[in-house]
């Protein structure tokens, strides 16, 4: 076999053992997942996530990486558009809200790896996601009140509410089942809030 297919193989193992990892955790609302779990998902024997990846928190750092760094790059451009603040604004809640759809142990996958590392390891999570996503929120708050649209709303704020907002919704599975007697969050709940959420936002924060 050539280096290329070596290495087609190898990402192929890769990609699948992290898309097995992130159905898992979307399908059992969790963020714990046994090797075991993950080989008969993936269909692929577990020593390679060893050998991939170190160990399982080497996986869940790459599955963070591959999850994360999508989201920072977007509302990095985002920020960029010629566009206007309240736009913007709106348009990234409706895009988290499709985030955390897909992928509704994101949040808690973050704030575990930040938690659970060493300081180290987490000081450099907080560097790659967490502080740029922070300074992209300032900079949409501040270009909206300098727009004169926004109210003098505190970006840091504005960022839990909008990250709560969409995690809580989609992480909330064992509530809708004992309290609203439904199984699942289905594409039209999605829809709904998200148009919910939005409007109830944006009517927080527009002068």
């Amino acid at each position: 076999m050539n280096d290329i297919n070596k290495s087609a193989e190898a990402n192929s193992a890769e990609l699948q053992l992290l898309d097995a990892a992130s159905e898992i955790m979307r399908s059992g609302d969790t963020i714990d997942l046994s090797l075991s779990e993950l080989s008969a998902k993936a269909g692929l024997n577990s020593a390679l996530v060893k050998y991939y990846f170190g160990n399982k928190n080497g996986l869940m750092l790459a599955l963070l990486e591959r999850d994360m760094s999508r989201i920072v790059h977007d509302l990095a451009a985002l920020v960029k558009i010629d566009m206007p603040a309240k736009d913007k604004v709106a348009l990234h809640i409706s895009k988290a809200i499709d985030t955390y759809y897909d992928y509704p142990y994101l949040n808690r996958l973050l704030m575990r790896m930040v938690r659970d590392n060493p300081a180290k390891e987490a000081k450099s999570i907080a560097e790659k996601y967490l502080i740029p996503i922070s300074k992209s929120y300032a900079t949409l708050v501040e270009d909206g009140i300098t727009e004169g649209v926004f109210l003098d709303i505190d970006p840091q704020m504005f960022y839990f509410t909008v990250t709560g907002a969409a995690d809580r919704f989609f992480s909330a599975r064992l509530v809708l089942r004992h309290c609203y007697n439904q199984s699942d969050i289905t594409d039209k709940m999605r829809d709904d809030y998200r148009e919910h959420t939005v409007g109830l936002i944006m009517r927080g924060i527009l002068k």
